[in-house]
């Protein structure tokens, strides 16, 4: 919360009066059924004055109520509720506009060096609504912590190499024809998906039919199944000729990734979704097998009788675990292992993010307490960002039977919902940058929407619901920044090199927009330390609720007098500030015009 001029003094009054060590004050907000606008929790100072709270409390009343900034001071129990004198509260919560943008940024010794991976989409099929809420996510973030002054790496982890990736492999082998995406007008990762979902429905065709000759064998689920059809058989077969380095299959796979990642680009280009690193799954995998090994001469691992590496989590209570197969092959964790340790070698991190759905939470659980047996101090500084599933109003998406929700069909949905909630808007005169608007509204409505919530909260995303511009918004908050920057256009000039006088507002509507205000650089630091980029989204939305409750009832280019109509079109100012600069910090563009 931005620092009023009271504060220091108080400061300074208690460090004397109870002969202490200076203590912090960090007022807040006063609750609604209180008079007031900052309370002081004097519980919060017990601790550091070494005294009983309602007495520090009864104190911090007496010297508040002489304080010149102050109107009133309240005491309820030890809770202090401040009035502040309309020239103090509007000098300090939105007088200097740059010192307000500014309080966001972490002092240096409280900056770090981030790296957040997140996407990590696999080559056999384009990304789907869940991919779009990770990369929503991991964008969101990767922004939110550089606005608060840590450095910042991103880095994308693609797995471009496994069973499900010779799956769509086998598939066009069969039934390609040496067709291509150009051949066909087909987005490479679309073209390649087809494939995929073509591969499932023959092994499900093979699955039925081996069930029939085999009923002791019809309860057991598909996969078990899968090398007992020829094209499971097919597909693993060719996994395995792919690891040998055969060169037909190699150059299959190299030509079917490069059509994948060509239309991953896009995908991402049109979220403006930016990585600084980029690494490939097949240039990772390995490295992980020679630390095992490694760690197996220290006693960190050992053999089974099957000649299995595994690790004993039990005292961590995640289980014996197995990092290498009895025949010498990686798992899943080994391959992470490896490539944390060369993200950590190459950037140097203070802190690493990874940005996966909460089904993945017992598998990094594992993999940090792996680390930490292997004996890096800085295993402890890793952390799984979870994240809930992606709901549809009509239920679960299922990517194997091609019922996903496509990124880029979602996205062109949200465009064409924007166009034609903008037209309805425009009436007879369509704006002449139609298209630009309904993208920037679409993505930023569909981004907002999954950022609003807290991450680890499972939704449910109606498109025309986001879309709105009335309720809990992107379009909504766009539309205040919108409103206002409309007025400055209407402004006269000479109003607005007019100076500030601060001392003439004060109506309720203009203090709550005020210290709603002030309230910004709180809101971004409390998104970056906690990981959340619904406390962001949540603060932009309350911010601009207040200022359409300011808007409806304080008249501003037609005020009664002209300091009055300079001091509220200045504090829009400040809403439309702030507003630009956390829409922008959440990757979302803003307008003009709406």
């Amino acid at each position: 919360m931005t620092k009023y001029g009271f504060i220091a003094d108080l400061e300074t009054f208690l460090a004397h009066e109870f002969e202490a060590e200076r203590p912090r004050v960090t007022p807040e907000r006063c609750p609604a059924e209180f008079s007031g606008d900052l309370t002081v929790n004097c519980f919060r100072l017990a601790r550091s004055l070494r005294n009983n709270p309602m007495k520090i409390a009864t104190r911090t009343a007496e010297f508040l109520t002489q304080h010149p900034d102050i109107v009133g001071a309240e005491t309820v129990k030890a809770f202090v509720n401040v009035t502040l004198r309309p020239e103090a509260l509007f000098r300090d919560a939105v007088g200097d506009e740059a010192a307000l943008l500014e309080a966001a940024r972490l002092p240096g010794p409280d900056r770090r060096r981030v790296l957040i991976e997140f996407s990590a989409p696999n080559t056999n099929k384009p990304q789907h609504l869940g991919h779009v809420r990770n990369n929503a996510l991991g964008s969101a973030m990767a922004s939110i912590l550089r606005r608060v002054g840590h450095t910042v790496t991103s880095v994308n982890l693609i797995n471009d190499r496994g069973i499900h990736i010779c799956k769509s492999m086998v598939a066009y082998q069969r039934w390609g024809e040496g067709r291509t995406p150009a051949s066909e007008g087909i987005k490479g990762d679309h073209f390649v998906g087809d494939f995929y979902v073509l591969f499932e429905k023959e092994f499900q065709r093979q699955v039925a039919c081996i069930r029939a000759d085999r009923p002791e064998w019809r309860e057991r689920p598909a996969e078990q199944l899968f090398l007992e059809t020829e094209i499971g058989r097919t597909a693993q077969a060719m996994l395995l000729a792919w690891e040998n380095g055969d060169p037909e299959v190699r150059r299959l796979w190299e030509t079917m990734n490069a059509w994948v990642i060509e239309g991953f680009a896009e995908t991402y280009r049109r979220m403006g979704v930016v990585f600084d690193k980029v690494y490939r799954e097949s240039e990772t995998y390995t490295l992980g097998r020679n630390v095992i090994l490694e760690g197996l001469e220290r006693g960190v691992f050992h053999r089974t009788d099957d000649g299995a590496v595994v690790i004993d989590l039990d005292a961590e209570k995640l289980g014996t675990k197995v990092v290498l197969r009895r025949d010498g092959t990686s798992v899943y964790v080994t391959q992470d292992i490896g490539a944390t340790l060369l993200k950590q070698e190459e950037f140097q991190p203070d802190l690493q993010i990874w940005v996966v759905g909460d089904e993945q939470v017992y598998h990094f659980r594992v993999l940090f307490a792996i680390m930490r047996r292997l004996g890096h101090a800085w295993a402890e500084r890793l952390h799984h960002m979870a994240y809930g599933m992606v709901n549809l109003p009509s239920g679960k998406m299922k990517s194997r039977e091609g019922t996903v929700v496509d990124a880029d069909d979602l996205f062109d949905e949200m465009t064409r919902l924007a166009r034609d909630a903008t037209l309805a808007r425009a009436g007879a005169q369509a704006p002449a940058d139609l298209d630009r608007r309904a993208d920037a509204i679409g993505m930023a409505a569909l981004k907002f929407m999954l950022l609003k919530v807290n991450p680890r909260s499972a939704i449910a995303f109606d498109p025309r619901a986001s879309i709105k511009f009335e309720g809990d918004t992107g379009p909504y908050v766009m539309y205040a920044y919108a409103r206002i920057a409309s007025m400055f256009r209407k402004a006269p000039s000479d109003l607005l090199e007019q100076p500030v006088n601060w001392g003439v507002l004060g109506t309720s509507e203009e203090r709550e927009l005020a210290l709603r205000c002030a309230e910004y650089p709180g809101a971004l630091q409390r998104a970056a330390a906690e990981l959340d980029a619904s406390c962001l989204a949540g603060y932009l939305l309350d911010l601009a609720k207040a200022f359409s409750r300011f808007y409806r009832t304080c008249p501003i280019l037609s005020a009664p007098t002209p300091p009055l109509r300079r001091a509220r079109i200045e504090l829009s100012a400040r809403v439309r500030n702030i507003l630009r600069d956390g829409l922008r910090t959440l990757t979302m563009d803003v307008l003009e015009s709406m």
